[in-house]
């Protein structure tokens, strides 16, 4: 399948709900008040000119993001000079001496962006133990080692971004971030303009809150209807969940656009890689 680059449309900014990660055993602050005579704990950090959390570090290689790495460091499959890895905040100035399951980690690529434009039917995983079709057996063998920036469900198609940088994935994907993400769902079933512009407001669904969304009625033929929906969270099955409780039948959504990157005439199963220039411009933007 043959690759294309494309240029990226100027990114829109909108408000976003922060949101906070699942805490690890080290997020834990101590119960006990601090002794104020007592001295520098042992083995208190202090960064020195140069040096980045190994974590961070870590994510910009392309091993996995932050936050899979951190899980990784509390597995014990990170080590530095034969040595087990005991946190995330580890500060160095380099990978050198580190390995992550026994291998020897290189120095981080470039960070490179790519669309992806992903088919109907396959799961957004690297591998599947039910042997269902995944991603990668959809996505071309010469591409570096990527990883999916968000998620699209098994029956989702549209707009998928793909990464070498876990540190870059992982701010794309906060909705504190507040990078906008459109999708276009087909429906069956009976709903107003009115309706679709109080979701702008926020809505809670089973006792989950979903953000602003910004909706709109694109057409209609008898009770079959195209709605596209704007949002910054991107919460698991969002889009469906919300047009469900609204008494709609999606019979097929297509995500469109995740920030100012857009699908366009991108065909299924096809990539594209963004340029350098548009992605350098684009990461000044975030926040």
């Amino acid at each position: 399948m043959r690759q294309r680059r494309f240029m990226a449309k100027p990114p829109s900014k909108a408000p976003a709900r922060p949101t906070k990660p699942p805490r690890l055993r080290w997020d834990s602050k101590p119960s006990r008040k601090p002794n104020p005579n007592a001295g520098p704990s042992k083995g208190a950090l202090e960064r020195k000119e140069g040096e980045e959390r190994i974590a961070k570090l870590l994510a910009r290689t392309g091993v996995a993001s932050r936050r899979e790495i951190e899980r990784m460091i509390a597995d014990g499959r990170v080590t530095l000079n034969n040595e087990k890895v005991e946190t995330p905040a580890t500060l160095l100035k380099s990978l050198q001496g580190v390995a992550v399951d026994g291998k020897a980690v290189g120095q981080p690529a470039p960070t490179q962006l790519y669309m992806f434009h992903k088919p109907e039917g396959c799961l957004t995983a690297e591998r599947d133990f039910s042997g269902r079709k995944t991603i990668y057996d959809v996505l071309p063998k010469d591409l570096p080692r990527l990883m999916p920036i968000g998620r699209l469900d098994l029956n989702t198609e549209g707009l998928l971004l793909l990464t070498n940088d876990g540190e870059f994935k992982r701010q794309m994907e906060l909705p504190s971030t507040g990078v906008e993400r459109t999708y276009r769902a087909r429906c069956f079933g009976d709903v107003s303009q009115d309706q679709l512009e109080d979701l702008i407001h926020g809505i809670e669904i089973d006792g989950v809150k979903y953000g602003k969304i910004d909706a709109n009625l694109e057409r209609r033929t008898g009770r079959n209807g195209w709605v596209e929906m704007t949002l910054t969270e991107g919460k698991n099955r969002e889009v469906r969940r919300v047009l469900e409780h609204l008494g709609l039948e999606v019979s097929r959504l297509i995500r469109t656009r995740y920030g100012p990157f857009v699908l366009g005439e991108l065909a299924p199963g096809h990539v594209g890689e963004v340029r350098r220039v548009d992605l350098i411009e684009f990461r000044k933007t975030l926040k």
